[in-house]
């Protein structure tokens, strides 16, 4: 089902995410592409997309499940916040490669996916697949600590406000506000993740240190640097939270 509704979401939103990448770019949006070449990337987003959201549930509800949960509602959204941020740490250990050779490829529209996988490889080696894991790690489990605790909430009150369990389409709405709400307050740990990937092997923001490259952000470009690209990413994951945790409750109650 996490699967199912990870490759729904990625390939339905990939235009979004191009434009979000080359707004945070160093180079800035029209040297890195503008417009054109929109889809630059989206093979290595259809690979990884899959096992990335299958490898999050399957820990996020293995986790939920072991902790306690039910029986005391003030323990749930700390339930929820351990089992997500668990889960993502699983599930970028399959992100990031793909999420390195598609940033690439979306800042490069002229070169083609295997080309830049080849060519970090060679470069760089497995070691340049994985840069960018911990501020990858930073940025999801902030993110995962404030949309899964709300979006269980949201169902939650939704659910004794009908006086029933929420259907598939409730419980994407619930996303999709959990979503955009996550988004916003944590785009300067996705500009800095950006920053990071994009970075020349050698130079500082290639070290891989967060807290650098918000500095260097700020210095540079203020606030706005922070928050650049925040109106698409803000989008794309109301969006991508709608389809995504609705296509994998819908999923999930066919299979079950």
């Amino acid at each position: 089902a996490g699967g199912v509704a990870g490759v729904c979401v990625d390939l339905i939103l990939f235009p979004l995410d191009t434009v979000k990448t080359r707004l945070q770019s160093p180079q800035g949006f029209r040297k890195a592409g503008g417009f054109r070449g929109i889809y630059a990337g989206v093979p290595s987003t259809a690979i990884g997309s899959f096992p990335n959201a299958a490898a999050f549930f399957i820990t996020y509800e293995n986790v939920k499940s072991m902790l306690p949960y039910g029986s005391s509602s003030y323990l749930s959204p700390a339930t929820h916040m351990v089992a997500a941020s668990l889960g993502e740490v699983v599930a970028c250990l399959i992100r990031v490669p793909s999420e390195v050779v598609k940033q690439r490829a979306q800042v490069s529209p002229s070169s083609s996916t295997l080309r830049i996988l080849s060519h970090t490889l060679y470069h760089e080696g497995i070691q340049g697949l994985y840069r960018g894991y911990k501020s990858t790690v930073l940025r999801e489990i902030p993110f995962s600590l404030v949309q899964f605790p709300l979006w269980e909430s949201l169902k939650d009150l939704w659910s004794w406000k009908q006086g029933h369990v929420v259907d598939s389409w409730q419980s994407a709405v619930c996303g999709a506000f959990a979503g955009g709400f996550a988004a916003a307050v944590t785009t300067p740990l996705d500009v800095a993740k950006t920053r990071i990937m994009l970075a020349k092997a050698g130079s500082s923001n290639a070290s891989g240190n967060v807290l650098a490259a918000l500095g260097g952000i700020w210095r540079t470009q203020g606030l706005s640097g922070l928050f650049a690209g925040v109106v698409p990413r803000m989008a794309a994951i109301s969006l991508g939270g709608f389809i995504f945790l609705g296509t994998y409750e819908k999923t999930r109650q066919l299979l079950l």
